[in-house]
C-alpha cells in the first residue's frame, strides 16, 4: 500500500505541471482572434421571415412579464417586492398566530395551575392510584 502511495506521489507533481501549461495557448496572437469583447450575446435576428422573434433579441434585459421593455422592469419590482413582502410579512404573521395545536401551551399552564392548588392544599403532587378504586368494576375470575 506504502508502495502505491509513493509512486502516485511521484506521478502527482508531474500531473499538476502538465495540467497548468496544457491550457496555455502558444501560437501567435491574431488581432481578430485575440479580441475577448463580446459584443453580440445572442444570434442576429433574421429580419427577412416573418418567422417568431426571441424577447431576448428586442430587449436584452427580458424577464418575462411583458413585451414592453418599461412595462417588463415595472411589473417584475412590483411583482418581486409584492412576492416577498406577502412571504414575509403576511406569512410571517400567519405562522406567528397559528393556534396551538396539541394544546402544549394550555397542557403546561394547566399542570402548573394543578402543582400550586396541590401544594397550597397540602395533598401529594401524583395520587398514588390514577383512577378512583371504588369506581372500577373488575370482571369475576370465573368469566373469561
Amino acid at each position: 500500500m506504502l508502495s502505491r502511495l509513493s509512486r502516485l506521489g511521484l506521478a502527482l507533481p508531474r500531473s499538476v505541471s502538465v495540467l497548468s501549461t496544457r491550457f496555455v495557448s502558444q501560437s501567435k496572437a491574431d488581432s481578430a482572434i485575440s479580441s475577448t469583447a463580446v459584443t453580440e450575446l445572442y444570434e442576429p435576428v433574421n429580419q427577412s421571415g416573418h418567422g417568431e422573434v426571441s424577447p431576448f433579441a428586442k430587449n436584452p434585459d427580458f424577464h418575462g412579464f411583458s413585451t414592453n421593455p418599461e412595462e417588463d422592469v415595472r411589473n417584475m419590482k412590483m411583482g418581486f417586492f409584492l412576492g416577498i413582502s406577502v412571504a414575509l410579512v403576511i406569512g410571517g404573521t400567519f405562522i406567528h398566530y397559528l393556534p396551538d395545536h396539541g394544546m402544549r401551551k394550555w397542557a403546561r399552564r394547566e399542570a402548573e395551575r394543578l402543582i400550586l392548588l396541590r401544594e397550597k392544599d397540602g395533598l401529594p403532587l401524583i395520587e398514588e392510584n390514577y383512577y378512583d378504586v371504588s369506581k372500577i368494576i373488575l370482571p369475576s375470575s370465573n368469566e373469561d
